[in-house]
């Protein structure tokens, strides 16, 4: 290729080979550092990626976690309860109906007590159907106790009754002698007795007696769980 003439001097081109630009080398270091940059940055983010995969969801399952209920027998709260049905109270059966309240216990002034005395002192059912008496009690029979018992009964005493009155009358009279054996019988009625027994050393302080029949009313609250 020939230089036309208006273009010589140092512009002029002689020879058959064209002079090469060098680059500059600056530029090339930092095209060198921004893709080291790049690279370090693709490897890091492909890291985090392979951390959340092996550790299971992160901070979104910590926070589901978060929110589920403990052992206070309730549902969440949120939307995921009121759509899974959880937290609902269980609708009752059909032809169920409501539960039945416990019946109540008789007062001493309904618990009518026949007091036998099964031991070789004399007097002992009459002073305590006497003090019986004074707590409230109903006394029917004050006499000896029967052949079956007479001399027969170790402990402080027995209390006897029909079936039913295991959990009512039984009970009541329970609290004045804590000691003592309650024992169903087949008879009617709930008239109850009381047999004193040869290590019967009186019946149970009037403070202790009022102490223990409060308790069997009305029974102590259950304590406040965690959830309350």
């Amino acid at each position: 290729m020939l230089t036309p003439p208006e273009m010589g001097g140092p512009y002029r081109i002689k020879g058959t080979k064209y002079p090469r630009m060098r680059r500059n080398r600056r530029r090339r270091k930092v095209m060198a550092l921004l893709g080291a940059v790049l690279a370090v940055a693709v490897v890091g983010w492909g890291t985090l990626q392979l951390v959340d995969a092996f550790t299971g969801g992160g901070e979104d399952e910590q926070s589901v976690q978060a929110r589920t209920p403990q052992d206070c027998g309730t549902g969440d709260t949120g939307d995921t309860g009121a759509k899974s049905g959880e937290g609902k109270r269980p609708e009752s059966s059909p032809g169920t109906g409501p539960e039945k309240k416990p019946s109540s216990l008789p007062a001493p002034a309904r618990v009518e007590v026949n007091v036998l005395n099964a031991t070789a002192r004399t007097g002992l059912a009459q002073k305590t159907a006497d003090e019986l008496e004074k707590r409230g009690f109903k006394i029917g029979t004050v006499d000896n106790a029967p052949a079956q018992y007479d001399k027969k009964v170790r402990g402080p005493g027995v209390l006897l009754g029909a079936p039913g009155t295991v959990d009512g009358e039984l009970k009541v009279l329970g609290t004045q002698l804590a000691e003592a054996e309650p024992k169903a019988v087949e008879r009617k009625g709930a008239v109850v007795d009381l047999i004193i027994g040869d290590e019967f050393r009186g019946l149970a302080k009037p403070a202790e007696a009022k102490a223990a029949l409060k308790a069997l009313v009305a029974p102590a609250k259950a304590k406040p769980g965690a959830c309350d």
